[in-house]
């Protein structure tokens, strides 16, 4: 795990190349403090910060080829390099190094950039091939690793983290007011776009090609996600042996390191699954839990897992002033404005982890592609519209057709069947945070500008599909935005920020293909009780492997008690922050709009969605006060 920067096309006198590449890779010297490099040309630079897991002496980078034509920056991890390797190797190729990042090289030599097809594992890449004069940035299938760029003038700058381009002096601190509008929505910045006016994320599965003939960068999608169950099912027995080779795999590509390893254990039903899969004594695993909030308290659950798999278990207690302290350094890592309360105690567990081990693994992803959170219940109605229809069209007689028009319950079901199931055609698709619509937007701003409904990124997304089952449509668009923005985002920067490297083990390519093709009611469906259960496929796993009260758990997300904070002692420091006049929201909001938000976010019987909407406007301002001068 590590971080680049680089540029290229860009005029920069021979002597000043190597300090601007410093200056860019200083401000993320967190991701890689093991090793610097830099590699510079009349083209091109590339600047990286290594943090050392895999092939400790060797793997310096920028790497260069034997012959010279191709320099590479990689971050992150390729989980089949070994089997890679020993292909090339059978073919007459030979190795320098045991690195992965050689890997990569060699594949690209032998086969062009398409052979990225060919990795397993998370990664953001830069290559520069010098004899096509061609600049290649490539980023992982389900977007683990970042990769933002600007295309200045003819010019591209590029990096781990948009602090390293600001940090070129190339591009100005400008924000990009609709972000803004879609944020107060998502409570994250969608891509492509950042806050940033100008800079871009590499949409996960991009790839972006810019020749030294070309006026601009050319970005294309490389892989997607496939959701259609097959034809003909499988038994069930055949689904969970081939659930449990490829977990199990997934698993044990990810415990490969010359470092020691570890998981984040939550006590939740994802978390537990990986070290059931783990399955070593040795393993350490690590917990965090707030102080005085017994309400949030899920240490309990995690060491019935550690006692039962004997694992070396450590965790840390965090309190008030530990989470408000790290505020203003947390909105410095995520560089955009990221209101999830979950990415503070993220932190700290990280920071526990990384006195022990390099490397973590943690059960992110799999509500994402095995249906969690509350997707039983919609299940449950997707259901009952279908059952709904075809008596409908089957009719059961002709008192049956005559009667149903005027029954309540088919009046119900057949309007529920014209907003629910085709998530392509509602108003307002199912999508994870919807904070704010856009009419609530436009009377709080205090701009008279106005943009497109935010939830047409969802909309976007799911268009890419053909007629899917409606459970499919909303995982597919979650896996491309929700995951990527705010779980991989906070997961990514409170990792790093630690120097830890962070491991997804159910985002695992082939599971995630593997459960584009599983049939719904594996994901969220009916058990054999025809009791409606999230992520079926991998309860069934669970249960010979995990304690009762770990499966059968509900999903609660990780609790934090801050919203109890703000509506009791905190509530003085949220009014200084958002209603003084100084603050810089201020001028983005009509006063009232703010006093009422406010308002109703501290009162004690605030609801949910009036603290989360609090906590985007004080995320927000922090920001700001962090970034913009």
């Amino acid at each position: 795990m590590c971080g680049f920067a680089g540029w290229f096309r860009i005029s920069v006198e021979d002597t000043q190349r190597a300090p601007l590449l410093a200056k860019m890779c200083s401000v993320i010297a967190h991701r890689g403090p093991d090793d610097h490099g830099v590699y510079t040309d009349e083209h091109v630079g590339l600047g990286f910060q290594r943090l050392s897991i895999v092939d400790l002496a060797s793997g310096h980078q920028p790497m260069t080829s034997g012959d010279g034509r191709v320099v590479i920056s990689f971050n992150g991890e390729i989980f089949n390099h070994a089997a890679l390797r020993s292909e090339l190797v059978r073919s007459g190729e030979s190795f320098r190094t045991r690195s992965d990042t050689e890997v990569i090289l060699k594949l690209y030599q032998t086969a062009g950039i398409e052979s990225i097809a060919r990795l397993n594992g998370m990664f953001a890449i830069a290559i520069w091939d010098r004899k096509q004069g061609v600049l290649h940035l490539v980023r992982d299938r389900l977007g683990v690793k970042p990769l933002y760029y600007a295309h200045v003038g003819g010019a591209l700058v590029f990096g781990s983290e948009i602090k390293a381009i600001l940090a070129s002096g190339l591009i100005g601190r400008s924000i990009r007011r609709q972000a803004v509008w879609d944020y107060l929505t998502f409570r994250y910045v969608p891509g492509p776009q950042t806050i940033w006016d100008g800079i871009f994320k590499l949409p996960p599965a991009h790839r972006l090609e810019f020749r030294l003939c070309d006026n601009a960068p050319k970005v294309s999608r490389w892989w997607d996600m496939l959701m259609a169950p097959p034809a003909a099912e499988k038994s069930i027995n055949e689904y969970d042996e081939e659930f449990r080779d490829l977990f199990e795999d997934a698993v044990r590509l990810r415990l490969q390191a010359d470092v020691p390893v570890g998981i984040t254990l939550s006590g939740g039903l994802d978390s537990s699954a990986v070290v059931a899969a783990a399955a070593s004594p040795s393993l350490h695993t690590f917990s965090v839990a707030f102080a005085d909030a017994p309400d949030t308290n899920e240490l309990a659950y995690a060491r019935l897992v550690s006692k039962a798999f004997s694992t070396q278990h450590r965790e840390v207690i965090i309190d008030e002033k530990d989470f408000l302290d790290f505020l203003p350094d947390f909105v410095w890592h995520t560089d955009e404005p990221l209101a999830d309360l979950a990415s503070v105690p993220l932190y700290y567990v990280s920071r526990l982890a990384r006195q022990e081990v390099k490397v973590v693994l943690s059960g992110e992803g799999a509500d994402e592609i095995f249906a969690g959170y509350d997707f039983d219940r919609w299940a449950r109605l997707w259901d009952q519209v279908t059952v709904a229809r075809a008596e409908r069209q089957r009719g059961a007689g002709l008192l049956s057709r005559l009667a149903a028009p005027f029954s309540a319950r088919a009046r119900e079901l057949e309007t529920l069947a014209a907003t629910v199931t085709d998530q392509r055609q509602v108003v307002v698709p199912i999508s994870m945070t919807n904070l704010w619509s856009s009419a609530e937007k436009r009377e709080m701003l205090s701009s008279a500008e106005s943009w497109p409904d935010s939830l047409d990124v969802v909309r976007n997304h799911m268009v890419r599909l053909d007629d899917s089952e409606p459970l499919n449509q909303v995982l597919y668009s979650y896996c491309q935005d929700w995951l990527v923005e705010d779980l991989l985002m906070k997961a990514d920067r409170m990792s790093m920020a630690n120097s830890l490297e962070l491991r997804t083990p159910f985002l695992d390519y082939r599971l995630v293909e593997w459960a584009g093709s599983l049939p719904v009611r594996l994901k969220a469906g009916p058990d054999a009780a025809r009791n409606y259960r999230t992520k079926e496929i991998l309860r069934r796993y669970a249960e010979s492997r995990l304690p009762r009260e770990i499966v059968e758990r509900p999903k609660q997300g990780f609790p934090v008690p801050v919203y109890g904070w703000l509506s009791g002692r905190l509530a003085p420091w949220v009014r200084e922050m958002l209603l003084d006049p100084s603050a810089r929201i201020a001028d983005w909001f009509k006063p009232a709009a703010l006093q009422q938000i406010v308002k109703h976010g501290t009162q004690p019987e605030a609801d949910a969605r009036a603290r989360h909407r609090l906590w985007s406007l004080l995320i927000l301002e922090i920001w700001m006060r962090r970034w913009v001068s």
